[in-house]
């Protein structure tokens, strides 16, 4: 079983305010169809699609697109957590169980200044009751504040999404590497394996550039709570879909079991998401 965890859906008609002129690529529609042939080549079994606006309008698109597409196994929306009547919006999005959890996309201005807010805090306490999960996109400028946010809320369960987007680009590792060491102390915290191809030198990279940056999250995490994802379609800026499955599978393949492979690329996103793969929800 191979579990996709991180993989996002658009109608470029309304692009998301992160795909800037630069990403080409990402300048047309990524619809499930679109990503059909991938998914046979690379022996896909379910996808957990993840938010690409921070709008509540395209929660309830994506609620419609999964009622068709049962490869989507989950989807992870987004909520403002700030608003006054967030818990009732929670209690009425409960009723559609494809909804597993709700993220944050840090902005690369914004400091994590939001992680700290009292009133966005108790947004996020609400999540508990109905054992939603929360999806951490961050850059450096706010692992701080993340880091005190996941201690805050030791029973909330959390993922760093992107490994907290090393600078693989420029060979920093030793700031980063402190910070994942902090995060995985965590016990509720867990780690996704995906945007790394986009933090290194886009179409010029090396597999041997990203080792380094695996040693790291596999020490500190270990093969449990750590999540295979593509990070799809953004990775087609710097490279393609078998590319990233077949780096992590090749690093894993003579350092650990064949548990330990099954677990990274699909059981724990099973058991983080708490995905129910027998029968597709609605």
């Amino acid at each position: 079983m191979v579990i996709d965890a991180h993989v996002r859906f658009w109608k470029y008609e309304a692009p998301a305010d992160w795909i800037n002129k630069d990403m080409r690529v990402l300048h047309k529609d990524y619809l499930p169809e679109h990503l059909e042939l991938a998914e046979k080549r690379n022996h896909i079994d379910g996808l957990v699609a993840i938010q690409a606006r921070k709008t509540e309008l395209e929660t309830w698109f994506m609620v419609e697109i999964a009622k068709t597409h049962p490869e989507i196994k989950g989807f992870i929306g987004w909520i403002d957590l700030k608003d006054p009547l967030v818990k009732q919006k929670l209690e009425h999005f409960s009723q559609f169980p494809i909804i597993r959890g709700w993220c944050y996309s840090a902005g690369e201005d914004e400091n994590g200044d939001i992680f700290l807010d009292e009133e966005w805090q108790r947004g996020l306490s609400y999540l508990e009751k109905y054992k939603y999960t929360y999806d951490l996109q961050m850059n450096p400028r706010q692992w701080s504040a993340a880091a005190a946010l996941v201690e805050k809320f030791p029973y909330q369960r959390f993922v760093v999404d992107h490994c907290a987007r090393p600078d693989i680009k420029h060979n920093h590792i030793e700031d980063w590497k402190s910070w994942i060491k902090d995060f995985a102390s965590h016990q509720n915290v867990w780690c996704k394996l995906s945007g790394l191809l986009t933090e290194a030198a886009w179409r010029l990279w090396h597999a041997s550039d990203f080792y380094p940056y695996l040693d790291v999250v596999f020490d500190a995490f270990g093969p449990n709570r750590l999540i295979f994802g593509s990070d799809w379609p953004s990775m087609l800026l710097s490279g393609n879909y078998v590319q990233w499955k077949s780096l992590v599978k090749k690093y894993m393949e003579d350092r650990y079991t064949v548990e330990d492979r099954e677990n990274v690329f699909g059981v724990n996103a099973v058991r983080f998401y708490r995905l129910n793969i027998a029968d597709q929800q609605q």
